[in-house]
């Protein structure tokens, strides 16, 4: 892999620096790409996966690639093998440490149940709209659900119940035992585990009927595999308190993982909302989720651009705390760039013009050398034909050009690309005047 797919930088560089310069986690770098299996890849995503694999390299560590399978109602394997291809495409390799949180269900749920049995966690049968009434506001506490005090015992009981299958969907959840008046709104009693029987598992089938939610699975997946750095994007910045509230109600020893948080990816004029992206699939809007003109790596990659520019662009750009846009002309340049100094040329005419040089003989014909990239001497020649007749593009001639048209118009002279220096003598129209020949 280039080493333009180093990506760590700016303040998470400095940071997993510092952190191995003072051997904290004995030296080790550990960071991991944890994808939903639930759409495509897209461009965002690829600043996420530049910047995890990237550190870990950079510091002779390891990326764990690690799918959060947690929502089977909208996980599909089509996805996991996209991702996979998608995740190799750009250049990476996560080796023997390809893994998935579905791996980890009996353990997360064992480490569930040593949080009820510390009274940190209760089972409530509020419905989500109800807990959502009660969450309460920035400005005012919620209200806490009575079901709050049930015993240890009861708790215990319901919550094996809940796995058992003995519950419908919606009728109880496990939540978090924190406080309802925390200034942070994702502290206030969250959701740890809820029902979910209407789709199979695209792995573990119908096998559980219980499952965990992103801010419990994610940290304590994260201790299991020996994760150092969980560097996710800002939105889960609020998150951060819960990541660690876990940690601690697990009783996951130190040193273990860290959640630090970067500004997404967002560029300009591209919608990169799942949600979004699965209705246009769905609907009929697109051919797929590759068609080119989706914002997926998979349409990047059937569009032609090369995994170079993608790390390119995204190396260039950085890592930063503070959310921002980029121009889409920024990823386009990139694109250009890695093609111009990387693809093989070639001519195509599109509007093509019959060319007639008419102090060529007929019978005769030559071969001229080119180069395949002038950027690239390496790369090196191909043989071109040259005959009396040929063909330009329409565009490439005009009868009355403006001063600065450099190109063929009558009576001037210009230099084929690779051959001879040819001058318009003639132009030759049809009998509605349509331009059908040069000579």
């Amino acid at each position: 892999m280039a080493d333009d797919a180093t990506a760590g930088s700016d303040f998470i560089r400095d940071l997993v620096a510092r952190d191995v310069r003072s051997s904290k986690y004995g030296g080790r770098v550990v960071t991991r790409f944890p994808p939903e299996p639930n759409g495509y890849l897209h461009i965002g995503h690829a600043k996420s996966i530049c910047l995890n694999f990237g550190v870990a390299r950079e510091h002779g560590g390891r990326c764990h690639l690690r799918f959060d399978d947690t929502n089977p109602a909208t996980e599909e394997t089509e996805y996991v093998e996209a991702i996979l291809a998608d995740v190799r495409w750009l250049g990476f390799d996560w080796g023997e440490h390809l893994y998935y949180a579905s791996d980890y269900f009996g353990r997360l749920f064992e480490f569930a149940q040593g949080i009820i049995r510390r009274g940190l966690a209760y089972v409530c049968d509020l419905t989500s709209e109800e807990i959502a009434a009660r969450r309460g506001t920035l400005t005012e506490p919620g209200i806490p659900s009575p079901y709050r005090e049930r015993s240890v015992a009861e708790n215990l009981d319901l919550f094996e119940r809940m796995k058992a299958g003995e519950f419908p969907a919606g009728a109880r959840v496990l939540r978090a035992k924190i406080d309802m008046g925390s200034s942070v709104l994702p502290m206030r009693d969250p959701i740890l585990y809820r029902i979910s029987t209407a789709s199979p598992h695209h792995r573990t089938g119908r096998e559980w009927s219980v499952y965990p939610m992103y801010d419990f699975a994610h940290p304590l997946s994260d201790a299991i595999e020996g994760v150092t750095h969980s560097i996710c994007t800002l939105e889960f910045a609020d998150h951060r308190p819960l990541y660690e509230w876990v940690l601690d109600a697990a009783e996951i020893p130190r040193p273990r993982p860290e959640q630090t948080e970067f500004a997404r990816g967002n560029v300009s004029h591209t919608v990169v909302s799942k949600r979004v992206l699965r209705r246009l699939v769905a609907e009929g809007h697109v051919r797929g989720w590759d068609d080119p003109r989706m914002p997926t790596l998979a349409a990047a990659r059937r569009r032609g651009y090369p995994p170079e520019a993608i790390r390119r662009f995204w190396t260039e750009i950085g890592v930063a705390r503070r959310d921002n846009l980029i121009e889409l002309a920024r990823l386009e340049a990139s694109v250009r760039e890695e093609l111009n100094l990387t693809a093989p040329r070639a001519f195509a005419v599109l509007r093509p013009l019959k060319v007639v040089i008419v102090n060529y003989p007929e019978d005769r014909s030559d071969e001229f050398e080119a180069l395949n990239n002038p950027e690239d001497p390496a790369a090196g020649t191909r043989k071109l034909p040259f005959s009396r007749e040929l063909w330009i593009e329409r565009d490439d001639f005009m009868e009355d050009p403006p001063k600065k048209f450099f190109r063929l118009a009558p009576g001037r002279e210009v230099r084929l690309r690779f051959a001879y220096l040819v001058r318009c003598e003639e132009v030759v129209k049809d009998a509605s005047g349509e331009l059908v020949e040069l000579r």
